[in-house]
């Protein structure tokens, strides 16, 4: 690969991940195509996809510490519940064809937007809810259920962590997308990484560009989503949530 697509590589990835880092989730929704449009095949693609996102926690969690927007028990309970999920899904997806899966995400994805959408206060403030020992147990399991969507398919399942998060936890849109960032993008994605990296094939030579992009893109829209309103983050939640539905469903 050429300078010229090494540097298409960087702006995809930066552009993928400054939204997803504003919104919580949907990097896959614009990385993952391309890379499959570029001509790796799909479980290449994926692997190869999962490895540079990782990045993007690095960037996200570097610009959320300075703000202390991190909550170290709801980190530590997205990360010990939901990595078994993302292990599980990311062997799963190896030997199962995707399409069927796509669409129920799509479906899913697409009810995440309209919940969103129908629920004007949801999110604009923190509340506290459940944070009972039942409630931490509840929650890991849904957890551990998007974990293995993660794992399996990587468009729009850190969405569903966002919205969890402001859901049954009752943080506000900008705490919940700065928890799903760090503890997604680091934690998770790490874990997809090592075990794509361990059972498939890596597009070894498109990665530093990727990775770099994702750094990059995860600083400046967790810069971005640190400067905006609520109310803004939960619009652009809920548009980039309705645009993955499509494109899952459309495929």
């Amino acid at each position: 690969m050429d300078y010229i697509q090494q540097l298409i590589l960087f702006l995809i990835a930066v552009v993928a991940n400054w939204f997803s880092a504003l919104a919580g989730g949907g990097a896959g929704l614009i990385q993952l195509p391309i890379l499959i449009f570029l001509g790796l095949p799909f479980p290449l693609a994926l692997a190869t996809h999962k490895i540079a996102t990782v990045a993007l926690g690095v960037g996200a969690t570097t610009r959320h510490m300075r703000e202390g927007h991190l909550d170290w028990r709801i980190l530590l309970l997205i990360f010990l519940a939901g990595t078994p999920g993302v292990v599980g899904g990311a062997l799963f997806i190896l030997d199962v064809p995707a399409r069927t899966a796509e669409i129920a995400l799509g479906i899913l994805t697409l009810l995440l937007s309209l919940y969103s959408w129908f629920k004007p206060e949801l999110g604009l403030k923190t509340n506290h809810h459940h944070r009972t020992a039942f409630g931490y147990v509840v929650g890991g399991l849904v957890l551990l259920l998007i974990g293995f969507a993660n794992g399996a398919l990587s468009a729009g399942s850190g969405l569903f962590v966002t919205l969890w998060l402001v859901y049954w936890f009752g943080l506000e849109y900008r705490l919940a997308v700065a928890q799903t960032l760090v503890a997604v993008g680091l934690g998770w994605n790490g874990a997809g990484a090592i075990t794509m990296g361990a059972v498939a094939t890596v597009q070894w030579s498109w990665i530093p560009a990727l990775i770099l992009g994702s750094l990059v893109g995860g600083y400046l829209g967790a810069n971005t989503s640190i400067k905006t309103g609520n109310e803004r983050i939960k619009r652009l939640y809920e548009i980039i949530t309705l645009v993955v539905a499509i494109k899952l469903l459309w495929g």
